[in-house]
């Protein structure tokens, strides 16, 4: 027996269609190594573990799921890392694949931290929350479309899979859940550099209700601000239009 730890964010999967549905997902790529990020009772874990000619790992932080895995899959000797994914090293030296039906309470956390191995992660599955699924994948205009949308759109191509009810999983969620892909880009955004790109678009964001001229006036000359662009909302802009200005920062 395992308990569910609410803590955690943890929600088990349990419906195989959708399990299949992911691994179908996942395998449309070619990859080599592969990590899983909270494994909880291994509902994707005894799949992945089939997968021919990969390096897998997967790191679970809860010590009971731990025990429970290394018991009921033996295969998983040293290939579990037993950590927060939060404070984890860089798992593999080389390109490697993520898929994970990612703790709920973390996951645009998870999403950020990736970002930052983005050089190594070609490709990302992941179960979310639907609302933040529909964030990252949303589009200028949409009334979801933010910082999550703005900072990952530029280097990755978000598809948007299929939604996920509540009672596919152990205990239900109060929420509807989705699946998403992230391909990385073969060509990021051209930008002033990604800090400046980051910065821009979090203090356009952090005032979204206030017109651009408004809500990042610190980060541009007098001159630069009576350009027409600065008339629009945060949400307004596309990546494109954030990268654009991002060179003509102060």
């Amino acid at each position: 027996m395992i308990t569910l730890k609410k803590s955690l964010g943890q929600h088990f999967l349990k419906d195989e269609s959708v399990i299949t549905d992911i691994i179908s997902a996942l395998t449309q790529e070619p990859f080599t190594q592969l990590l899983e990020v909270g494994p909880g009772a291994g509902a994707l874990t005894r799949h992945l573990l089939k997968l021919p000619h990969v390096n897998f790992k997967a790191v679970e932080l809860d010590d009971e799921k731990v025990i429970y895995l290394h018991h009921t899959y033996p295969a998983l000797k040293d290939k579990i890392i037993h950590q927060s994914f939060l404070d984890i090293e860089k798992p593999f030296k080389d390109s490697f694949v993520v898929i994970g039906n990612f703790p709920y309470n973390i996951s645009s956390q998870i999403l950020f931290k990736l970002l930052d191995w983005k050089d190594e992660v070609p490709y990302i599955i992941g179960m979310f929350q639907k609302e933040v699924a529909e964030r990252v994948a949303a589009k200028p205009g949409n009334k979801v479309y933010g910082v999550t949308s703005a900072l990952i759109q530029p280097f990755y191509q978000i598809d948007y899979l299929f939604d996920v009810p509540p009672e596919k999983f152990n205990p239900p969620p109060k929420v509807m859940s989705a699946v998403i892909k992230l391909s990385r880009k073969k060509e990021a955004l051209e930008m002033k550099s990604e800090k400046a790109y980051k910065n821009l678009v979090k203090t356009a964001f952090n005032q979204r209700r206030k017109t651009l001229r408004n809500a990042v006036k610190g980060l541009f000359s007098a001159d630069e601000l009576k350009d027409k662009i600065f008339d629009k909302r945060a949400e307004q802009l596309s990546i494109n239009d954030f990268a654009s200005l991002s060179f003509k920062m102060l």
